[in-house]
C-alpha cells in the first residue's frame, strides 16, 4: 500500500509533529493545553452537575466516570474538526507536491490521538488516586480507542472534502457537534433517559459515540455502567454501531478518494 511506503511514512510523521506543534505554538502553557482543556470542562461540568444538579450520585467513581466521557468526546470533537480543516489549512502544499491527500487527514487526526493518550494518562492517574479497582476489561480499551478512531477519521475524510468546496459545513458541523455533545450520555448518566423513555434510551446506545463511551467507562471505571449490549441483552446488537462506524470510514474514504482529484483547482 502507498501509506505504508518510506516516503508516505515520513511525511505522514512530519505533517502530524508540526501539526502537534503548530497547535500550540506561541502559547504560554504550549503542550499543557493538551491536558488542561478536558481537564477545565470536567471541573466545572463536575460542579455543576454533580454537586449542584446531584447527577451520578449513584455511579460509583463518578468523577472518573465523568472525566473519562469528557476527554474522549474532546477527543472525537477535535480529530473532526481537525479533519475538516485539513486539507484548506495544507492548501499550499497540495499546490506544490504531489502526494496521497489523506495522508494530510491522517496526520490531523492522529495529532488528536496524541492529546487523547495525554488526557488517558491523566484520567488513568486519577482512577488510581479515587480508588477505582481495575478489572481485566481495561485491555478492551484499545478495541474501544481504535473503534472511536475509525468513527473520527471516517467523518474527518468526508469533511474534509466537503469543506474544501463549501465552507458552510464548518459552521454546521460545530451546531451538530452540539447536539451530539447532548444527545450523548456524557454529563448525565443514560440510567436518567431509561428510567423515564427506556426504549428511547435503546435507540440512543445505537449511535457509535454512546455505545463506545458507555463501553470505555464499563472497562476502565465501573461494570455499573449500562452498555448497549446490556440494555438490549444481546451481544450481537453491538454489531449495528459497528456496522455504522464502517459504513461512515468506507463512504468517507470513497468521497475522498472521488474529490481529492480536483483539490488544487477547486481551492
Amino acid at each position: 500500500m502507498k501509506l505504508f511506503s518510506k516516503r508516505n511514512r515520513v511525511l505522514l510523521h512530519e505533517l502530524t509533529v508540526t501539526d502537534f506543534k503548530l497547535r500550540y505554538q506561541q502559547s504560554a502553557l504550549g503542550y499543557l493545553w493538551s491536558i488542561l482543556k478536558p481537564l477545565m470542562l470536567f471541573a466545572v461540568m463536575y460542579v455543576v452537575f454533580a454537586k449542584f444538579l446531584a447527577m451520578g450520585g449513584d455511579i460509583p467513581n463518578y468523577a472518573v466516570y465523568l472525566l473519562a466521557g469528557i476527554s474522549f468526546w474532546t477527543f472525537f470533537a477535535e480529530a473532526t474538526t481537525q479533519g475538516l480543516q485539513a486539507i484548506v489549512s495544507r492548501g499550499d502544499l497540495i499546490r506544490k507536491i504531489n502526494f496521497p491527500k489523506y495522508i494530510i487527514v491522517l496526520s490531523g487526526t492522529i495529532s488528536a490521538l496524541i492529546n487523547l493518550f495525554f488526557n488517558l494518562l491523566v484520567v488513568l492517574v486519577f482512577a488510581v488516586l479515587t480508588g477505582v479497582k481495575f478489572r481485566w476489561t481495561i485491555l478492551l480499551l484499545p478495541f474501544n480507542i481504535l473503534e472511536m478512531y475509525l468513527l473520527a477519521l471516517g467523518i474527518g475524510l468526508l469533511l474534509g472534502s466537503l469543506f474544501v468546496k463549501y465552507r458552510d459545513v464548518g459552521y454546521l458541523w460545530e451546531v451538530a457537534l452540539q447536539l451530539f455533545f447532548y444527545g450523548t450520555p456524557i454529563i448525565y448518566p443514560i440510567t436518567m433517559v431509561s428510567a423515564t423513555h427506556p426504549f428511547m434510551a435503546k435507540l440512543l446506545m445505537l449511535s457509535p459515540m454512546a455505545q463506545v463511551i458507555q463501553d470505555i467507562r464499563y472497562n476502565l471505571v465501573t461494570d455499573y455502567t449500562q452498555t448497549l449490549w446490556s440494555m438490549w441483552g444481546t451481544p450481537l446488537i453491538g454489531l449495528i454501531p459497528v456496522g455504522i462506524v464502517l459504513i461512515v470510514l468506507a463512504f468517507g474514504a470513497w468521497y475522498f478518494g472521488k474529490s481529492s482529484k480536483k483539490f488544487a483547482e477547486v481551492m
